[in-house]
């Protein structure tokens, strides 16, 4: 076995395809329903959002899609990712476990979010599209998508929460630097928008609210413009997995294979490219692996929400999806997070969740904050408030083999770096920060509005 910290994988090495977890699901889940008819919706439904080629992606079951080779070459300014092994944390816990992750603060916008951004950018240039709107929560996808637009030559506009605009301008500065427009959600660019800031001038924003406008501009643009999702969505979480698949081939270099695999979940993108490809080997007859995702504690759609149909925005523009749901008229509590402080998730996961192949557990950001700082320490790398969630979930799951005596192996996603976000740690450190607290009256009366489906 070996005793390397850090495995690194041949450039010549890296994986040509992306895994479709759709091939090997025991069931299929649910299909997303047109709004208005209720019926399962089609490729035509999603063709004023998404390029074709994009939604083919979406329904389609073989298990691997080819990586286009102009992907392949963006993707080489920095994958293959690093996988370490957490020997310094390891030894800090007095853990029998061990721990390893897969980093992909390395990317040019330091998440894990270009891993997509840069397939959909492509796509859409292929089809013509001269532009495209977002929406973005703490800033990696909207600063990644910015990132791929310019690679791409393609305009890029992006509406993000307006608590994270607030607390994370150098997000905003990052996106204007490669080109992009970035707009405060709720704006005065959309008629949503305007009516949220005329009921209450100080709306946070949410990242429901920040896909209407964007999903508004979309559709006002007359075809002229499409629409791009940075998570939830199966060719989102499918592009992902350039990270998982690449994970296998450093693990066989450890000589060492998960027993648990960690993510942190808001829309489901970060745990599902590490995991996909495992447990696609797993549902495949290899071997089974506990796969937990963490979530916040102020926004637990996992934890908390109900399985059910219903839209992926506040305005109830997007199709019926069928996920773990707050109801789309929750608008969660604002915190440092913002790439979590979505009310739904992937339907791909809940899914999962459902079938009980993964679990999930809610974590709040003190306690988050406290493992990455922890983390930070040992590892020397500060992690994004979402990515805390990961490590929170990493070092209880290291603490309970320590509690039980048992030296099995961890993996965890480390979605991204902390540098745009010292701000959160500043509060943290000055004991500023509050804890997540869980409204379960406001999502019981969130939940009351769900759309209504036989």
């Amino acid at each position: 076995m070996s005793d390397s910290v850090k495995y690194l994988l041949e450039e010549n090495k890296a994986p040509k395809f992306w895994y479709n977890i759709n091939a090997d699901l025991p069931s299929p889940p649910p299909p997303p329903l047109h709004p208005g008819t209720k019926q399962p919706a089609g490729p035509d439904d999603f063709a004023p959002l998404f390029p074709m080629s994009l939604i083919m992606q979406e329904v389609s079951t073989e298990r691997e899609i080819e990586i286009p080779e102009p992907v392949r070459e963006i993707y080489k300014q920095w994958r293959p990712s690093p996988l370490y092994r957490a020997r310094r944390l390891e030894k800090y816990l007095d853990t029998p476990a061990k721990i390893y992750y897969k980093y992909e603060g390395v990317s040019p916008t330091g998440s894990h979010k270009p891993n997509t951004a840069v397939p959909q950018a492509f796509f859409n240039k292929e089809e013509g599209v001269k532009k495209i709107y977002t929406e973005t929560g703490a800033g990696q996808w909207g600063s990644s998508l910015a990132f791929a637009g310019q690679m791409f030559g393609i305009d890029i506009e992006v509406f993000m929460v307006k608590v994270s605009f607030d607390q994370k301008p150098y997000r905003k500065f990052m996106m204007q630097s490669f080109g992009a427009k970035c707009n405060p959600s709720p704006s005065e660019i959309t008629d949503f928008g305007k009516k949220l800031i005329n009921e209450d001038s100080n709306n946070p924003g949410s990242l429901g609210i920040a896909i209407s406008e964007a999903i508004e501009a979309t559709v006002k643009s007359g075809g002229v413009a499409k629409y791009s999702l940075g998570s939830v969505l199966g060719h989102v979480l499918m592009h992902q997995t350039i990270n998982g698949n690449e994970a296998i081939l450093q693990m066989e270099q450890t000589g060492d294979y998960p027993d648990i695999i960690v993510g942190c979940t808001g829309g489901g993108s970060n745990l599902s490219g590490l995991m996909f490809p495992f447990l696609g080997q797993q549902l495949r007859g290899g071997k089974k692996i506990d796969i937990i995702g963490c979530e916040p504690l102020s926004c637990p759609s996992f934890t908390k929400g109900k399985y059910a149909y219903d839209h992926g925005d506040m305005a109830m523009m997007t199709p019926l999806i069928k996920m773990h749901t707050l109801g789309s008229a929750f608008l969660p509590p604002a915190n440092h997070s913002g790439g979590l402080r979505y009310h739904g998730m992937s339907y791909h996961l809940s899914h999962l969740y459902n079938l009980g192949l993964m679990r999930a557990k809610a974590y709040g950001q003190k306690e988050c904050f406290e493992a990455g700082v922890t983390f930070s320490k040992q590892e020397g790398i500060i992690p994004a408030p979402e990515a805390n969630h990961a490590v929170k979930g990493a070092i209880d799951a290291a603490l309970e083999c320590k509690s039980k005596g048992e030296s099995k192996t961890i993996l965890f996603n480390l979605c991204g770096h902390g540098h745009f976000d010292m701000q959160a740690y500043a509060d943290y450190f000055d004991n500023k920060l509050s804890e997540d607290v869980y409204n379960e009256s406001e999502v019981n009366k969130a939940l009351e509005s769900l759309p209504k489906v036989a």
